[in-house]
């Protein structure tokens, strides 16, 4: 089994396909600083090399908060001071924030407290969001005079629709795990102490189904969506499809069914 680490930030545990990744400040509710962010960055990286990893929880240590956010003492001060160094620093959080999107795993958040700013940003992100009825969420981004970033308002609004963005972003306000999920922001939405048991069903559901197909099918949902039309997103899901067609793990699976 490959060894992944040591990291400043983040704990990192792989068993039995799965990879666990804690992000682990408690003391700041998990902020997201740049230590944080190349830490995500490098796990991913290794993760992406290793075919043997099925599936990703991605989760913050403690009881208070998946992600309470960027770090903001490193966006204080006059411009000068941050450029170029932020638009560069932003540019490859952007890469970092997409990890989860383009891993070829299925990456779960699973979110128990406080997901707020770039800790919903990178929620946004994973494949699935499973929350705790305790959790919150929110993009306050205008509360300290910024804006949400990371492609945040593409995905926010692919999440939850145009209208609920601009209130989420214009009023800077939380919304409940209840409301999260009626808007479409979560998965699921479970009692804490289900938490830990509804995120290994979803993990055990997503091992029983073929490895290749799911590959393909995350890589096909993902084009569709950044597709410019439908005929686009048939073009790229139909590629896809005949790649499945093509390999053993087809002709298996439908022998073992018929066969069953």
């Amino acid at each position: 089994m490959p060894e992944y680490g040591p990291y400043r930030h983040l704990d990192a545990v792989v068993d039995d396909g799965l990879a666990t990744l804690t992000i682990d400040r408690p003391a700041t509710h998990n902020a997201l600083n740049t230590a944080v962010m190349h830490d995500l960055g490098r796990a991913f990286a290794e993760i992406e090399g290793d075919r043997s990893i099925d599936a990703v929880v991605i989760e913050g240590a403690g009881e208070a908060a998946f992600s309470a956010g960027a770090d903001l003492a490193e966006y204080a001060g006059p411009t000068a001071e941050h450029d170029p160094t932020q638009r560069e620093r932003q540019a490859r959080f952007h890469e970092i924030f997409r990890a989860p999107h383009d891993c070829h795993a299925p990456v779960i958040a699973k979110i128990d407290g406080f997901c707020v700013g770039g800790g919903l940003v990178l929620a946004l992100y994973c494949d699935l969001r499973v929350a705790s009825e305790e959790s919150t969420f929110g993009l306050p981004t205008a509360a300290v005079g910024l804006l949400p970033t990371g492609g945040a308002t593409r995905r926010l609004v692919d999440a939850v629709g145009e209208s609920t963005a601009k209130e989420l972003v214009f009023t800077a306000e939380r919304i409940d795990a209840a409301r999260a999920r009626e808007a479409g922001l979560l998965t699921d939405v479970v009692p804490a102490e289900s938490l830990d048991e509804r995120v290994a069903e979803l993990v055990a559901s997503m091992g029983d189904v073929g490895t290749e197909a799911r590959e393909r099918a995350k890589r096909a949902i993902n084009a569709a969506v950044a597709a410019p039309d439908p005929a686009a997103a048939r073009e790229r899901e139909a590629s896809l499809w005949w790649e499945q067609f093509e390999s053993a793990e087809r002709r298996e699976r439908v022998a073992s069914f018929l066969d069953g």
